[in-house]
């Protein structure tokens, strides 16, 4: 299942909520007992070859660069010149990946509380039912700043909207995306090119993807974890005191 599979970890990101500039350490790098974050990634696909994983870098790319030399990194520009976003980010791995066909696992560089067995299951469901992009989406009873999966009448996915351009409505929704999906390849980057700007934000997001495979009639799926906890990134000095704190629960038991 995973001979072929491709994995892009998007990992430039200052982190401005974690005093990054101040602490000169790029976000990915702040540790976890013991670990910086993004091992806690590279740990949870290491069922994927290494030669198979890229790493999109930015903010003190270098810091990232030296502990990680095995893997192959695609380096975003200090001028963000493809603009900013998940949507611009993962452009950069572009050219290293141009002639590959097969599926792309996205990942989001600051989340260590995502479980092996959890992508595994998501790899599973998007080549058991051939889809050309599988979202991974979690619950959770709290009501989070995070982008929600929006589901017709029937329960089918439609799209995913960001937190901040939700309803009041839809802010209520409590299934969440964590960002990470899968993606045929060559339909993600064909729809690369049509993703706009056109939010509160002023971002190119990713997760805008999976509505233009929809509206393509490109085949979209969500895999649904059943761990509420899967959910938290590590964006500010408050969600890495919960993440350590899940870390320690987790490991105890």
């Amino acid at each position: 299942m995973t001979d072929n599979l491709k994995a892009v970890i998007l990992a430039a990101g200052k982190g401005k909520r974690l005093n990054s500039e101040e602490a000169q350490i790029p976000k990915h790098m702040r540790e976890i007992a013991g670990k910086p974050i993004l091992q806690y990634v590279l740990d949870s696909i290491n069922f994927i070859k290494k030669e198979n994983i890229i790493i999109v870098v930015g903010y003190l790319k270098e810091m990232i660069m030296k502990v990680f030399p095995e893997y192959t990194f695609a380096i975003q520009d200090e001028n963000n010149s493809l603009g900013y976003g998940t949507g611009a980010a993962i452009r950069y791995t572009e050219n290293i990946i141009r002639d590959y066909s097969d599926d792309i696992l996205v990942l989001m560089g600051d989340s260590p509380l995502i479980k092996q067995e959890t992508l595994i299951s998501l790899c599973r469901e998007h080549k058991e039912n051939n889809n050309d992009c599988t979202n991974l989406s979690c619950e959770n009873k709290e009501t989070l700043a995070l982008g929600r999966i929006i589901r017709d009448k029937n329960n089918n996915f439609l799209e995913i909207i960001e937190n901040k351009d939700c309803t009041e409505e839809q802010k209520t929704i409590k299934e969440y995306n964590t960002g990470n999906a899968v993606f045929n390849s060559k339909k993600l980057f064909e729809q690369l090119k049509n993703l706009n700007n056109n939010n509160k934000s002023g971002e190119y997001y990713l997760t805008d993807i999976p509505k233009l495979f929809y509206k393509n009639n490109y085949k979209v799926g969500v895999y649904k974890s059943q761990n509420s906890n899967e959910i938290y990134g590590a964006n500010s000095i408050e969600e890495l005191e919960l993440i350590k704190k899940l870390l320690i629960k987790s490991s105890a038991k």
